[in-house]
């Protein structure tokens, strides 16, 4: 039985099918990305959507759809779906689906008159090239599929216009032909286990329309190139694989290929396993480095995202190697940045406030995972490094205060994860002493130096860590908390931030925090009672002036809202952590169920993944990237604190 499987009356239902979208990634920076019922719907879905540049990754767009048509006695039935100008959609291929399921790979099932076709689309692993398996189920008379490639050749953020300046040569390759539409762009070749009739008909395809980004308030026609369309015969029982790559491929391989990629999949059977491929498809392997990217469909490789998803997405699914390779890249460019200030072209935001603080955490997670001794081993060195930068005041948008307290400028450039920007200024401009930055930082003081405990070599920075930890509890404590309960979400001068969002989630879910457990109870009330919801917390309490809890409207409107309402599943992660830091065993059930909230999530939206952040009010809908790194990572991270609490019963 599939755990991801819609029937014909969701299907052919457009209002229904349409918002669910699905995703698979090469774990190379491809992917292919698009509705359940083939029709794209944001500019950056594609059949086969590659990255282009050396340094930055910036995917491409190059074979954007492939419609297929079947005939038979002479009458042609198109299984494409567009939707043109006006909002009207063609040629309604959708009619003829039966199911589609998404076990091991997507399977949709065709079904036209006495024919039952069915299509399956699976990445190969670290390399450029998409297969879609047809196999011909049912047919009672001869049949004739036809395939139809709709190119784009440009950037995933773009749109391409009809023009002139394309090259139109289509070269013949081995039961195929290679194309490449401008110059600078790879190759695209498209190639069929058996040989095809290759027919000439070139077409610009207009004003196809993106409804999701229609919706957004950005640009969302486009027109598409079309060179012609293979055809094929299909017998009853046979399957005939079709490849899109960047390469030329010899066509008897590819069921071969096919067949060995399907044995290394794992089937999304579960929850857990859903979240356990959502993890690894963010995996980004280029040039020998290994990295996390940040999100699908718009995602980049961030600093702050690595470090903060880095646990869940690797050691949470038990991919210990890709935490230490990954981490060996974010390494290099931190090394670089303490060195000589060298600010990363592809790891963006090396150089922010609170990256020393969340590169710490991620290595303790790796040391209460693995061990003490194994963490020190890897990472004491730039653990101390990290230290030092800070503590010498060599950061610079970080800086100690006598009180052992770190204080930041997030007036002119957003210095922590609430990160939104309007006109080049922060919408939440937090800055002073950030709650979230100054509850890392004493975490990581008191981390390295236990990291640091049985190195003879270390003892004199081990005390002088210690001691600036000692040193800001007071302040913390006198500085964050306030009278009623809860912690203020940034101080600066004589000001107070009253609002209340979750940030302090993170200060009170740490492992070690200048509150005690009192303290942390009060605040872990107030947090439940005003931020928690079935997928995640808010980023800011319906009671505080400015909530704006649905990520809606024009550009400007969702810009406002990002961190004013809507809610975080991510910081999920850290609410449990302090609600079973505080309640112990007697808390396991009631985080349990909370993660009912985010099964759910798994045929909805992207199918079988988490959205960037969810309506802070019900029916709390996801919005904004379809696939998100942090909020996959730390739900994974609760799951598998869970399961320690089962194996210490």
């Amino acid at each position: 039985m599939s755990y991801l499987k819609f029937d014909k009356n969701l299907m052919i239902n457009l209002e229904q099918s349409l918002p669910k979208e699905m995703l698979r990634t090469n774990q190379a920076g491809a992917y292919h990305c698009t509705s359940i019922v083939g029709c794209n719907t944001r500019k950056q879905h594609g059949l086969l959507v590659v990255p282009v540049g050396d340094e930055e990754y910036k995917p491409h767009v190059l074979l954007s759809t492939l419609d297929e048509t079947v005939i038979q006695h002479g009458a042609p039935f198109n299984l494409g779906l567009h939707r043109y100008q006006g909002g009207v959609y063609s040629p309604n291929g959708h009619k003829y689906i039966r199911e589609f399921d998404c076990n091991s790979v997507p399977r949709t099932t065709y079904r036209v008159g006495g024919v039952i076709l069915t299509k399956e689309k699976i990445f190969i692993s670290k390399e450029n090239r998409l297969l879609i398996r047809y196999t011909l189920v049912e047919a009672h008379s001869p049949t004739t599929l036809q395939f139809r490639p709709f190119l784009a050749f440009r950037e995933s953020n773009a749109l391409c216009m009809a023009n002139d300046r394309l090259n139109t040569e289509c070269v013949p390759v081995q039961n195929g032909i290679a194309c490449c539409l401008y110059e600078g762009y790879p190759t695209l070749y498209m190639q069929l286990t058996r040989k095809p009739e290759w027919v000439g008909d070139p077409n610009w395809y207009k004003n196809i329309e993106y409804v999701k980004d229609l919706e957004r308030g950005v640009p969302y026609t486009e027109d598409l190139w079309v060179p012609g369309y293979f055809q094929v015969n299909i017998k009853k029982g046979e399957s005939i694989i079709f490849s899109a790559g960047l390469s030329e491929v010899s066509p008897r391989s590819l069921p071969k290929m096919y067949e060995n990629e399907i044995a290394s999949r794992t089937c999304r059977t579960s929850f857990f396993n859903c979240l356990k491929n959502a993890a690894k498809q963010l995996y980004y392997k280029r040039h020998d480095h290994e990295y996390m990217l940040s999100g699908y469909p718009w995602g980049t490789i961030l600093a702050r995202n690595t470090f903060m998803s880095l646990p869940g997405n690797t050691i949470a699914i038990d991919h210990r190697e890709d935490f230490e390779e990954i981490m060996a890249s974010a390494i290099g460019a931190l090394n670089r940045f303490m060195s000589d200030g060298h600010i990363s072209r592809t790891i963006h935001g090396i150089d922010l406030p609170d990256i020393p603080g969340w590169a710490v955490w991620a290595i303790q997670q790796y040391a209460r995972n693995y061990g003490k001794e194994a963490a020190a081993g890897r990472y004491i060195e730039i653990v101390t490094d990290l230290m030092d930068f800070v503590i010498s005041n060599r950061h610079p948008r970080i800086h100690p205060d006598d009180n052992g307290m770190l204080y930041t400028d997030g007036t002119q450039t957003p210095a922590s994860w609430m990160n939104s920007v309007w006109e080049g200024r922060p919408v939440v401009p937090r800055t002073g002493y950030l709650v979230e930055i100054n509850a890392l930082w004493y975490n990581a003081l008191k981390f390295a130096a236990d990291l640091a405990e049985s190195n003879p070599s270390l003892s004199e920075r081990r005390q002088a860590w210690l001691d600036i930890a000692a040193k800001m509890e007071q302040p913390f404590v006198s500085t964050f908390l306030n009278d009623y309960g809860y912690l203020y979400d940034y101080v600066t001068g004589n000001y107070s931030d009253p609002s209340v969002r979750p940030s302090m989630a993170i200060a009170i879910g740490l492992d070690y925090s200048p509150l005690d457990r009192r303290q942390r109870k009060g605040v872990l009330d107030v947090v439940t009672r005003e931020l928690l919801t079935p997928k995640g917390l808010r980023t800011l309490s319906p009671k505080s002036y400015g909530y704006r809890p649905f990520y809606l409207g024009s550009p400007y409107d969702r810009e406002m809202a990002m961190h004013n309402g809507p809610a975080r599943p991510w910081l999920m992660g850290f609410y449990a952590d302090a609600y079973l830091k505080v309640f112990g065993r007697s808390g396991v059930s009631y985080i349990d169920r909370m993660l009912i909230g985010f099964e759910e999530e798994m045929s909805q939206g992207c199918i079988g993944s988490l959205s960037q952040l969810y309506d802070g009010n019900p029916p709390f809908n996801g919005r904004g990237a379809i696939s998100h790194a942090t909020n996959i990572a730390e739900v994974l991270r609760t799951i598998r604190t869970l399961r320690r609490f089962d194996t210490q019963s």
